[in-house]
């Protein structure tokens, strides 16, 4: 991801719009044949573009002259009709498709060991927590189904834009092409696989460009989401699932004992980080009439620093989901907490099954599940000594209440709306 933002990768890209222009005036015979056949031995050197700019304060005028060094007479082709913009922006569009293709793959690789875990921990009963406060019992495997779901979202929304944002434009200083054959920018265009801007000004207008980083920013978000699952597990009072953990690896330099969610917290701050990044790409669409020049060098910064992030926040949240281990007597334990209390719905229901107003079941289970929260016995036990629960249910029918495999019955429907039906032994292998 880096070296796509490299100097050596935006020169190179330079260089080829620039005789891919060249070739455009070529077929309307405005560049001699033989000129090309020079032209397309042209060099540039980064260092030579560096030292230029020190003295011309421009970057593409550096670029050209450092070029045209390695020409000579047939250097005065470059360019031809062109602003700076036209090459900066054409290029920026290469640089985006490409690292838009690097995170499509890591994003296809984390979605596979998601899929790999939901449907190995497909059956793996865990308490459901809403407002951080036992709900009802679920399956990690059900719960990583939520994650596949959420990065397949994430992954057409990255499509779209990776599609939106390949566009180049080649229409000279205002986008009129006043100066520059529109069949010269679409020869170019299609050479380099781009579409055409329909309208451009002397920029390719930003708003596609925020779209991109938004799209990013929420990805990132999904990122932060997971790994704060993955914090909130790994709490001392839960202690269901652990990110990765190295042999040798020290999780506090005063307290031994420490083994800290520090990946994924890692991952927290990053997306805050991405998200800050995008608020600037919001603020740069609105530029003055057909363009200043105060996007580009805040684009120097949150453009590569945004899809280098994400390269790695992608690649180190599929080592998590690989390497995490999950403790599932520990998942099991936490269910039974209290005496089930969790199951305190299916208690409910079953009491207005057999003929109890609806109301007078929620104060007979609430009270009872209440008193088993407070400490002062088993909410199991509590509530089959009700009276109310003794006269309506037996043993049986109110054991059935705590049947956790009534809560795995329609996992199907979940799993097979997201395809996730490949057997547990081929995803292991």
């Amino acid at each position: 991801m880096s070296e796509i933002f490299s100097p050596q990768t935006r020169f190179r890209l330079w260089l080829e719009i620039e005789l891919l222009v060249c070739e455009g005036w070529a077929q309307l015979g405005d560049v001699p044949a033989g000129a090309m056949l020079s032209l397309r031995k042209a060099t540039v050197d980064p260092d030579r573009v560096a030292a230029l700019e020190e003295r011309v304060g421009h970057d593409v005028i550096a670029f050209l002259d450092a070029v045209s060094e390695s020409l000579g007479d047939e250097a005065r082709y470059l360019h031809r009709g062109l602003t700076s913009s036209d090459v900066l922006d054409t290029a920026l569009a290469l640089q985006l498709r490409r690292a838009c293709d690097l995170l499509l793959s890591d994003l296809a690789a984390l979605q596979a060991a998601i899929r790999r875990r939901a449907i190995e921990e497909r059956e793996t009963l865990m308490v459901g927590r809403t407002h951080g406060v036992h709900a009802e019992p679920v399956t990690f495997g059900f719960v990583l189904a939520g994650w596949f779901d959420e990065l397949e979202r994430g992954r057409r929304r990255l499509e779209a834009s990776r599609q939106e944002i390949a566009v180049g434009k080649l229409a000279g200083a205002v986008g009129t092409h006043a100066t520059v054959d529109p069949r010269v920018e679409e020869h170019a265009l299609d050479r380099l696989g781009l579409g055409v801007a329909p309208v451009a000004t002397q920029i390719l207008a930003r708003d596609r460009h925020a779209a991109l980083l938004a799209t990013l920013a929420v990805l990132a978000g999904t990122l932060e989401k997971f790994a704060t699952d993955v914090r909130l597990l790994q709490q001392s009072e839960v202690s269901e699932v652990r990110e990765p953990f190295g042999a040798e690896q020290k999780g506090s330099s005063a307290m031994p004992h420490k083994r800290n969610p520090i990946l994924s917290e890692r991952i927290c701050g990053l997306a805050r980080t991405v998200r800050g990044y995008a608020q600037v790409a919001f603020e740069n669409q609105a530029l003055w009439h057909e363009r200043d020049i105060s996007h580009s060098s805040a684009e120097r910064i949150i453009v590569p620093d945004t899809f280098i992030l994400m390269d790695y926040m992608l690649r180190l949240m599929s080592s998590i989901v690989e390497g995490m281990a999950i403790d599932r007597p520990r998942m099991r334990a936490n269910l039974d907490r209290s005496g089930g209390v969790v199951f305190s719905q299916r208690v409910l229901l079953e009491l207005v099954d057999r003929g109890m107003p609806r109301g007078d079941a929620y104060r007979v289970v609430q009270r009872a599940a209440l008193a088993a929260l407070d400490g002062e016995g088993d909410f199991r036990s509590l509530v089959s000594q009700a009276p109310e629960v003794r006269s309506r249910l037996d043993a049986s029918q109110l054991a059935a209440c705590f049947d956790p495999s009534f809560y795995l019955r329609r996992l199907d429907v979940t799993y097979d709306r997201l395809g996730l039906c490949a057997p547990v032994e081929a995803a292991r292998s």
